[in-house]
């Protein structure tokens, strides 16, 4: 006998009905927003029109600031790849060994393969990923490119630093295009923004999409194009002039990005974020590897903030960054701190994206601070954990310490001293203990770095002495595994032996 299936009441199906209704008016309401993703390399806080440049115009990205938020306490890390990890993972890079310098470029790791990555987290949500600039996590095995780790189309460079026309450092091609090389002409900040135009139009409103678009512009070398460099014949300094131009450039770019989505329809749903990856560059030992600028007037203004890019003061990491999605953030200045591990939590929760997947994450979804200004939750930046310095913000209170010999304790309170004058750590021993001890409590958990395990290991490893000679001859060579050179007979080998070291060796 068939059991026929029970019906269902009216009263329920009507129910049900009424909660579908909702849900879709929600989503109507509120639907998953595109997001597009900008991250600027080595620009000078003061170096953007929103934050008070005089010589530089910036049309785009003030428009953007002015329609949407303009961030007063934006951190990131103070170098490249710190930063651009602490993006992808929503956690401190002392937590996976990058945390010191950046990668090199004969360097052989990479971001681990373990951690489980914004775009990863957003594709699995149903997102279409890309990047479509510069990647710094990792360049000597294909496990750690960016396809490899969740954006399902990628464009650009691998490493960190290179030619702005042949795409390549030290005569090696750093361009790819899903992992292929590509050989092609132009300018990479003008070939970036014009691919990033290209991907937008091939978007569809139906799925939303994460563009990563990371350009390398202003980073070292000072290139732009002629006619960049000419609109800016007032600035009597050359290399501040060639910048200039590369910085223009990156804004009209920027430009093309945002008419693309209006021409396509997509604006209105689409959350633009952008900042820099660290402060421009004050000190030449930071500036790149490719050209001596030693002697060269370096180009980039933080403004106020002391100090610039691979330092622990403010200009090194609290950056140029604004925001914009209209209709959805509150024209306004933000003043709540927010650092770049944030962004992580923050773009999941707007995608309705699960990061249990992953590591627990020390950045905190800052949705209501960015749209409406609301006090941030972040209460605590921490700047670095190195073995050798670290610093940490609580509240309005700063510290910087460095533990290599001459060690050094600097106190700052940033809400009456943001350009780090005074010193307080002398008038407030107990805080400079507690900040000091949380330092400590971090340095414990954190991994070695990489890098100083990578040039440890380069530095150490045994290869030819350098040995200099009169006349410029080569230095002299001997038979490999040859008799002793010293009279103790350190180094003898046994075929080599006479019976006479032997004895005197190996007494019965």
């Amino acid at each position: 006998m068939k059991t026929q299936p029970r019906r269902v009441p009216r009263h329920l199906l009507a129910a049900i009905a009424t909660f579908v209704c909702a849900c879709l008016t929600a989503l109507a309401a509120n639907p998953r927003p595109n997001i597009v993703h900008i991250v600027a390399d080595d620009l000078g806080w003061k170096d953007v029109g929103f934050n008070g440049a005089t010589d530089i115009r910036t049309p785009n990205l003030d428009a953007l600031a002015a329609g949407g938020v303009k961030f007063t306490q934006f951190y990131t890390q103070s170098m490249c790849t710190p930063t651009r990890a602490a993006l992808m993972t929503g956690r401190y890079p002392f937590r996976y060994g990058l945390q010191t310098i950046v990668i090199p470029g004969p360097a052989n790791y990479g971001l681990d393969t373990t951690e489980y990555l914004l775009p990863q987290c957003l594709k699995d949500a149903g997102y279409t990923t890309a990047i479509i600039g510069k990647w710094h996590l990792g360049h000597a095995d294909v496990k750690y490119w960016p396809r490899q780790r969740g954006f399902d189309y990628q464009y650009g460079a691998m490493i960190g630093e290179l030619d702005y026309y042949t795409h390549s450092d030290a005569g090696v091609l750093d361009w790819f295009r899903n992992n292929k090389p590509v050989k092609e002409r132009g300018y990479t900040t003008q070939l970036l923004g014009a691919d990033a135009v290209k991907f937008i139009r091939q978007q569809s409103a139906q799925k939303p999409f994460y563009l990563y678009l990371t350009f390398n512009a202003p980073h070292t070398p000072y290139q732009a194009p002629q006619d960049y460099i000419d609109r800016y014949a007032h600035i009597a300094e050359p290399t501040r002039r060639i910048y200039a131009g590369m910085v223009a450039c990156l804004d009209d770019e920027i430009g093309k990005v945002v008419a693309a989505l209006d021409e396509k329809g997509l604006r209105d749903n689409t959350l633009i974020v952008f900042h820099s990856d660290n402060g421009g560059t004050r000190n030449a030992m930071f500036a790149g590897q490719m050209t001596d600028l030693s002697k060269t007037v370096l180009p980039c203004d933080n403004g106020p903030y002391r100090d610039g890019k691979g330092s622990l003061f403010e200009g090194g990491s609290r950056v140029a960054a604004c925001a914009n999605w209209p209709g959805r953030i509150k024209p306004q200045t933000v003043d709540g701190l927010i650092h770049a591990v944030d962004l992580y939590p923050t773009f999941a929760a707007l995608a309705g994206a699960a990061t249990g997947k992953g590591k627990p994450l020390d950045g905190v979804n800052v949705w209501s601070t960015i749209a409406e200004g609301q006090p941030s939750p972040r209460t605590e930046v921490i700047y670095n954990v190195e073995p050798f310095r670290a610093a940490v913000r609580q509240g309005d209170w700063k510290l910087i310490w460095r533990s290599l010999i001459p060690t050094s304790v600097e106190l700052y309170n940033l809400a009456t001293d943001p350009y780090e004058q005074s010193n307080l750590a002398a008038a407030h021993p107990e805080k400079v203990a507690a900040m000091q001890e949380r330092l400590n409590e971090l340095g414990r958990e954190a991994a070695k770095p990489l890098a100083l395990i990578y040039v440890a290991g380069v530095g150490l490893a045994h290869g030819k002495p350098l040995i200099a000679s009169e006349g410029g001859q080569p230095p002299a060579a001997v038979e490999p595994h040859g008799p002793a050179i010293t009279d103790e007979g350190v180094g003898v080998h046994d075929q080599f032996e006479t019976p006479e070291n032997q004895a005197a060796r190996h007494p019965r």
